[in-house]
């Protein structure tokens, strides 16, 4: 008998469960996701952990479409979606059918917001993302422009990236500005997709203490029937656990 085909609109069947962060750069949604790693560990529960366009499919292309400069908006959007396939296949259903929690730095919403920004369809993308599996809890970390850049440029980070920025669009020359516009866009966005998907909202001001108790109690009642098992999708538990396990040297 075929299994059935899954699509963004349904959820899933798997015994594991989906939980991503969404956000505007700056926002701190990177660390609320570690921090929250590292506590459900705590637990001794199997976490797995994937973020936005890591996937070595493509990495080396979008590298070098970013260096020259030459990536379109529909190329843009086409690379992060293959990315997002192969991480699909690869790195987040295999752990959700064998009961993992898996942990995703930005997923589908993150295209949703960024390709319609940079004008590409609305409609097109959903489709182009429908195969994706539908998060069991999906964050959303709203913050403030300015603090934001703030964070930004008060960081590690010491200037802001070409497309990260939506220089690409030609919004404007100074690279702050560009990035202000272009972000600004994105939260706009963001808005209307906390309303269509249902996003819980974050309140990224707040201190981060504050912010992952809050997370932690939603994600607590939500794991509240939660049972980590292997289920009946995952067979040769033994051999696929080793695949997600980490060396004592790393």
């Amino acid at each position: 008998m075929t299994a059935p085909i899954l699509t963004f609109a349904q959820p899933h069947p798997f015994p594991g469960k989906l939980i991503i962060v969404e956000g505007i750069d700056g926002s701190g949604k990177s660390t609320q996701l570690l921090l929250l790693q590292k506590w459900l560990e705590a637990q001794e529960l199997k976490v797995f952990f994937t973020e936005w366009n890591s996937s070595a499919l493509v990495r080396e292309t979008t590298r070098r479409g970013k260096k020259s400069k030459s990536l379109t908006p529909t190329t843009f959007s086409l690379l992060h979606a293959t990315d997002f396939a192969s991480r699909m296949y690869h790195e987040i259903t295999p752990p959700l059918k064998a009961g993992m929690i898996v942990l995703a730095d930005r997923y589908t919403y993150t295209a949703f917001a960024r390709d319609a920004v940079r004008g590409v369809s609305r409609e097109w993308v959903r489709k182009l993302y429908n195969f994706a599996i539908r998060p069991d809890m999906a964050f959303y970390f709203k913050v403030p422009m300015e603090i934001a850049i703030d964070r930004l440029l008060g960081g590690t980070r010491a200037q802001l990236k070409y497309y990260e920025a939506g220089m690409d669009m030609g919004l404007s020359q100074d690279v702050s500005e560009s990035f202000r516009l272009f972000q600004s866009r994105i939260l706009s966005e963001y808005d209307k997709l906390v309303d269509e998907y249902g996003l819980i909202t974050m309140d990224a001001t707040q201190d981060i203490e504050t912010q992952q108790n809050q997370m932690r109690r939603l994600v607590s009642e939500a794991l509240v029937n939660y049972k980590p098992k292997r289920g009946t999708h995952g067979k040769r538990a033994s051999v696929f656990w080793r695949r997600f396990a980490v060396r004592e040297s790393e």
